[in-house]
């Protein structure tokens, strides 16, 4: 099957199935449980700065998305994951099937 040909859930699960996505994925998530806990369940003086981590573990594409209104800044959290594990998940594939090259080696 071509790569043309796939449709969009398949080249998202073929990039986003491998160590590299993955592991992305787990942090931005470890993140979210982080800050959604910081806002549930510790009491600040004024307003805590935790939920700014989540833009800043998915940027930049995340702060294309700041200047929305109300809770809308957050797709651009989900959006940013989306994208950066892709593209970390076809960086990880290219390398892991690119042919190996020898260092040093000739045939001269």
């Amino acid at each position: 099957m071509a790569a043309s040909s796939r449709s969009l859930a398949q080249n998202l699960r073929h990039h986003l199935a491998n160590p590299a996505a993955l592991g992305y994925l787990a942090l931005v998530a470890a993140v979210g449980v982080w800050v959604g806990v910081d806002a549930l369940f510790v009491e600040h003086a004024d307003a805590s700065l935790a939920g700014f981590w989540l833009f800043v573990v998915t940027a930049p594409t995340s702060f294309l998305f700041l200047a929305l209104p109300g809770a809308l800044p957050f797709i651009g959290v989900a959006v940013g994951a989306v994208a950066q594990a892709s593209a970390l998940g076809a960086a990880y594939r290219w390398f892991r099937n690119r042919p190996a090259q020898r260092a040093g080696i000739s045939n001269a």
